[in-house]
């Protein structure tokens, strides 16, 4: 019997067919199903964190087809058939760590860690969608990540280090 997402079965649950960290994963979901709860509630991925739960602190900030999406506000159904990436997906073979991870550790670009998933899935996008050419650019970029501990000039170095450090300072 197949749904469309506006008709739900009496069970109120629906299946969903997505890609996580590359590996195709297949979940009957509430359709309420925020992202964030799926991964970490189903999926057993706990890197990304639950901090606000509203959309505003970015700490559940992950990829989803090489955007960042607040997985807090994220529907686990609107993902159907797309490419999800999490903090998990950053380590490498034999847990080598990604460059921007690297860069955050030399940077000493965290305090507490808490924000720190969804800062370096941010600092990731940064990179890789071409706005890492300033300071401004990047502090524009990752406006949407709140970090308690104050780690922001560090932060922004450790992105202008993966990126290679081009563009003007503001």
């Amino acid at each position: 019997m197949t749904h469309s997402v506006w008709e739900a079965p009496e069970t109120g649950e629906l299946p969903l067919s997505l890609t996580v960290n590359g590996v195709q994963r297949h979940l009957t979901l509430p359709v309420q199903a925020s992202l964030l709860d799926t991964l970490r509630e189903r999926l057993h991925l706990t890197g990304t964190k639950k901090g606000c739960d509203h959309g505003q602190c970015g700490a559940c900030t992950v990829l989803v087809d090489g955007q960042t999406h607040l997985s807090c506000l994220t529907l686990a159904l609107s993902c159907e058939g797309r490419e999800v990436r999490t903090v998990e997906s950053l380590a490498g073979e034999g847990g080598a760590l990604h460059p921007m991870q690297a860069a955050f550790i030399e940077h000493d670009a965290f305090q507490c860690g808490y924000c720190t998933p969804g800062q370096l899935m941010s600092a990731v996008a940064c990179v890789e969608t071409g706005h890492a050419g300033s300071e401004g650019e990047i502090r524009e970029f990752m406006s949407g990540n709140l970090c308690r501990c104050a780690a922001y000039p560090q932060i922004v170095a450790a992105v202008r280090s993966v990126a290679g450090g081009q563009g003007e300072q503001p």
